[in-house]
């Protein structure tokens, strides 16, 4: 009797023990850390899903020109988010209107200190242009055609940042302020790019009106240097996470590196010349399927005169819109001849980051998808093409994509 009874006690005693641990973070078990936040994914605005997939690389027709620069190759691609559109006029002023705004509340001292001492602007202050402490971002009246008044768009610094992963990667002795590289780019678009690309050409009225003008609200983007779509990515990043401070980061968002791009704009058709899989141009009604230059100059056929608006045309089956023709489209991507023979099969990507004093050819960086100006050739989805990074042209613009964390969005 006497057995059963202690036997009795020591079950309770181990199940009062057992019970308080279950309560208890100290189980001497191998658990993981138990209050991490919660991730179930995410899904921006004017963003498509690219799921991970194979691509075979390169020209999927004729090389033309002989350029025998896009060797086939298969590689493999993780999926992204990527901007169903071009980047259109009234996206980008956003970006525009935020640099003013935040150069007029410094003008202003509206400023606050925040919990590590930083100063910060107040975005709650109500800004009023009319203001005299403003009156520096203005032009003066005898500098402005019609003597109204005019912001001084030569203002509208901006500061972004990159980290150089390679160098800290390959660099085990490397700093922070040996990787962390700081610039200043001015915001506004190159306006005269529709004069100076085209010579004994009329394009004064684009010029004064393309970027400005509500028409062309919701047209792409363009007389944007590729430093300045990189700054806008770094912006559009911070403006994400400034709404989002009590959830796990996402990636930054970044211009698509060519091989991206590539696999993006095939929609889920590899090999295929085009984003709409056929081998022509027109469809079975001769109606044009992309806004380019047909034939020998024709170019109003396919329905606009330059660019059009960024939803103009059918999609591709990932549902993004002129990945062939509107306007080309800046990629992370530096250009060289021979790039496919040397890249990975993972993920592939050539980056340099070129100097201002470097040698032009080392400024190159690939576009893609051709544009409003150009033969069907560049349309293809295989074709590679260049500019100069601090360039800007009347027929080259961008789009952004974010990496997608995780291996597929079905995981959630």
């Amino acid at each position: 009797m006497r057995n059963q009874t202690l036997h009795t006690l020591l079950i309770l005693l181990l199940g009062g023990i057992l019970l308080s641990s279950c309560g208890s973070k100290e189980t001497g078990q191998l658990i993981g850390v138990q209050d991490r936040p919660a991730w179930n994914g995410i899904n921006p605005y004017g963003m498509v899903y690219v799921p991970s997939g194979q691509l075979h690389i390169g020209q999927s027709d004729e090389d033309i020109f002989n350029t025998f620069n896009a060797k086939p190759k298969s590689v493999s691609i993780s999926g992204f988010y990527m901007d169903d559109t071009e980047i259109s006029n009234n996206e980008y002023r956003q970006f525009v209107y935020w640099v003013r705004d935040s150069i007029a509340h410094v003008y202003m001292d509206d400023f606050i200190e925040d919990e590590y001492g930083n100063q910060k602007i107040d975005w709650s202050f109500e800004l009023d242009y009319g203001d005299e402490l403003l009156a520096d971002m203005y032009l003066a009246p005898d500098q402005t055609l019609y003597g109204n008044k005019q912001l001084n768009t030569a203002v509208l610094d901006y500061e972004w940042r990159w980290v150089d992963v390679q160098k800290a990667a390959h660099d085990r002795d490397a700093s922070i302020d040996d990787v962390l590289n700081k610039e200043v780019v001015n915001v506004y678009p190159d306006t005269m790019c529709w004069v100076r690309d085209f010579k004994y050409s009329y394009n004064e009225p684009m010029t004064r009106n393309y970027f400005s003008h509500p028409a062309f609200d919701d047209y792409p983007v363009v007389g944007v240097t590729w430093k300045q779509a990189k700054a806008f990515a770094y912006w559009r990043t911070k403006l994400w996470s400034s709404n989002r401070v009590d959830e796990p980061n996402s990636e930054d968002f970044r211009l698509p590196n060519e091989y991206e791009w590539e696999f993006a704009s095939r929609g889920g058709r590899d090999m295929s010349p085009y984003p709409w899989g056929g081998y022509y141009i027109r469809n079975s009604k001769g109606c044009l399927l992309a806004n380019f230059k047909p034939g020998r100059g024709n170019y109003a056929e396919d329905g606009g005169q330059t660019t059009v608006d960024v939803y103009a045309y059918y999609p591709n089956d990932y549902g993004l819109y002129n990945m062939s023709g509107n306007v080309s489209e800046w990629t992370e991507s530096a250009y060289f001849d021979n790039s496919n023979y040397h890249v990975h099969d993972l993920n592939p990507d050539m980056k340099y980051d070129a100097d201002d004093s470097e040698p032009k050819a080392m400024k190159r960086k690939v576009i893609r998808g051709g544009s409003w100006k150009d033969i069907g050739f560049y349309l293809q989805n295989g074709t590679r093409n260049w500019e100069y990074q601090d360039t800007s042209k009347s027929y080259v613009g961008f789009r952004n994509v974010l990496t997608f964390l995780g291996r597929s969005a079905n995981d959630y």
